[in-house]
């Protein structure tokens, strides 16, 4: 399978990516660049986006970067960094991709920014991936 097909495929059956309204706007082969817009029903006590609404989107996108390279991956590690809130109706993209990789490993980032403003780091999500012996 291309990595477009995989990520396509991971999509069609992964409901709370659907959920959370994530659209998928670049795939290719160890990277994916994927968006959603804020909804007031992603807003926490502040009012401002959850903290895990960013995570979950990055989340989303380490999984689809990671498995276009072919090989069935899971995460094992995952960590974020939350620099700047977001409010209701923010787009927000997040660019994941990979940084290093062993037989079984790979590390890779995902910079979360807002549209409008790609050089405004939002968020800063790292995660390690143990890749299966199985192929896509």
């Amino acid at each position: 399978m291309k990595a477009n097909e995989i990520v396509n495929t991971m999509m069609a059956k992964d409901y709370f990516s659907q959920w959370l309204g994530i659209t998928i706007l670049e795939q290719k082969e160890g990277a994916c660049k994927l968006s959603l817009i804020v909804r007031k029903d992603m807003l926490n006590g502040f009012g401002i986006a959850h903290g895990g609404i960013t995570y979950s989107l990055a989340d989303s996108a380490l999984a689809f970067a990671s498995n276009s390279k072919r090989k069935k991956s899971v995460s094992i590690e995952t960590s974020i960094s939350h620099i700047i809130s977001l409010k209701e109706n923010d787009e927000l993209i997040a660019d994941a991709f990979c940084e290093t990789e062993t037989e079984k490993l790979g590390h890779y980032k995902v910079n979360l920014f807002l549209k409008n403003d790609p050089k405004k780091i939002v968020a800063i999500f790292k995660g390690m991936v143990y890749k299966t012996s199985k192929d896509w």
